[in-house]
């Protein structure tokens, strides 16, 4: 397998990320519009002016930060992994199987769905990562 293709799933989520912060965006420029929320109000990131938004523009601002917290490290394995000379087929499907995680609780976070199935997706692919650890440390 090449590098390239063993480290296809890091670029496909970081597509994924973008693609989310695209949907932040959407979702919020026109919610502060509507809700009249001037952009001087919101320069803080912790603002009261938070209240005023859709939970799904929240929502989906809460998940672009999540998929810029535990994937850092999945980024750092799977390089790590490429540069040791540790890429194995195993790894390569676990790699696939965390974005696909990753990306199903994306679309339960945005959609303002469930916060046990989005746990569960979450707690899988966090599993799922773990498991990825043990395979570059054997």
């Amino acid at each position: 397998m090449t590098d390239k293709a063993f480290l296809a799933p890091v670029l496909a989520l970081i597509i994924w990320t973008l693609l989310i912060w695209v949907l932040m965006y959407a979702r919020r420029i026109p919610a502060m519009q509507k809700a009249k929320i001037a952009p001087e109000t919101a320069k803080s990131p912790d603002g009261s002016w938070k209240q005023d938004l859709p939970l799904s523009v929240q929502a989906s601002a809460h998940n672009y930060n999540h998929l810029l917290e535990q994937p850092t490290i999945f980024y750092a394995l799977m390089f790590y992994a490429t540069f040791a000379g540790q890429i194995s087929y195993h790894l390569h499907y676990a790699a696939w199987a965390y974005v696909a995680l990753r990306v199903l609780h994306s679309f339960v976070q945005v959609s303002a769905g469930k916060v046990m199935l989005r746990f569960s997706l979450f707690s899988l692919s966090t599993l799922v990562f773990f498991a990825m650890v043990v395979l570059v440390i054997i």
